[in-house]
């Protein structure tokens, strides 16, 4: 070592890379929430306890399968407004048997609501659902409005 010794102020990262360095990452969390919050319709996906859902969309209508082993038909509720669903259901499992013992109580019991936003708006007066083999079929037609309609053009 020489003998004068320059102290030397460690350099921080701001002034090493010429910018703030975590600007960028900021930049792109911020972008990407801005995204999340503008996309989000409000619905959630099926967490735990809730009911897988499909749609699909064919011949002029919606289709909403559901998964609801172990419901019967008047345990479900299904409300259509405008373009939204809302598939509802409440499940009570029978209690304990005296003289049993349990090592796995799993089967789920209680409510459950799913909500669904349509592209547009259906008929409501020609809803129909059915439910078979644990599975919600919800057929929704769309309103005369919504359905497209294919115009010739004229030579």
């Amino acid at each position: 070592m020489s003998g004068s010794a320059i102290a030397r102020r460690p350099m921080g990262l701001t002034s090493w890379l010429g910018r703030r360095p975590f600007g960028t990452l900021q930049r792109e969390i911020d972008g990407l929430l801005q995204r999340f919050e503008s996309d989000w319709d409000g619905e959630l996906s099926a967490g735990e306890g809730m009911p897988s859902l499909d749609l699909a969309e064919a011949n002029g209508e919606f289709e909403i399968k559901l998964d609801v082993p172990g419901l019967k038909a008047e345990e479900i509720d299904i409300e259509v407004s405008g373009n939204s669903v809302r598939i509802s259901g409440h499940h009570e499992e029978q209690e304990e048997e005296q003289g049993r013992t349990y090592h796995r109580i799993e089967r789920r019991s209680g409510m459950f609501s799913r909500a669904v936003t349509l592209p547009c708006e259906v008929d409501r007066d020609r809803v129909s659902a059915e439910c078979c083999g644990g599975v919600l079929t919800v057929n929704l037609p769309k309103c005369e409005e919504a359905i497209s309609k294919k115009i010739a053009v004229k030579g």
